[in-house]
């Protein structure tokens, strides 16, 4: 366990921690420190985990279009666990890996379209305290994107937003998930990024 942690891992016990363990096991290689912090509570566990497998399972926003909201957002936020975590499941999904290396600085960018951007613009502002969207932006992603997929995307940013701001809270962070499989490393945050963090 790495020493910044604010709460100490617990022993991951019982069937479903043995289940818990084989599965994180399977799709990451090991068994990621957060889930023992987790497990100090696995009622909240197992509700966060349920709650994550419902929000993949969401599809009225183009999967690309997600993944970067959800990204832009814990980039604005500063999980380094949740960005590290989102560019492994973007390669795991055979997303355009050159395109999600630039989602932490995709302001200085040139590889996102309009759309993209405003959905990444939109995502940032929904994760500054106090929010900053504007009537502008949402009109022209409501047009674009359509009702259905807006509310989506303001439930995506809500909850990558959730999950950043506790694991900040916790002290858990990144654990490489992106080295381990050879990535190459996310591009830094921009300055205007890193300074509102």
């Amino acid at each position: 366990m790495t020493s910044a942690m604010r709460v100490p891992a617990a022993e991951i016990t019982g069937v479903y921690g043995a289940l818990v363990k084989m599965m994180t096991r399977r799709m990451l290689g090991r068994v990621p420190d957060s889930v023992g912090v987790l497990w100090q509570q696995p009622k909240v566990f197992k509700a966060l985990m349920g709650f994550g497998r419902k929000v993949d399972k969401w599809d009225r926003l183009a999967e690309p279009l997600a993944t970067y909201a959800t990204m832009a957002a814990v980039a604005r936020v500063g999980c380094s666990f949740c960005l590290d975590f989102g560019y492994f499941m973007a390669h795991s999904r055979q997303l355009d890996e050159a395109k999600v290396r630039q989602v932490p600085r995709w302001r200085e960018s040139d590889v996102f379209s309009t759309l993209e951007c405003q959905v990444m613009a939109y995502a940032e502002a929904m994760s500054q305290t106090p929010p900053t969207l504007t009537d502008e932006l949402s009109a022209a992603l409501l047009e674009q994107l359509g009702p259905t997929a807006m509310v989506e995307l303001a439930a995506r940013v809500a909850a990558a937003n959730m999950t950043a701001r506790a694991n900040i809270a916790l002290g858990i962070r990144s654990q490489e998930f992106s080295a381990a499989c050879g990535l190459p490393p996310l591009a830094t945050p921009s300055q205007d990024v890193a300074s509102a963090s």
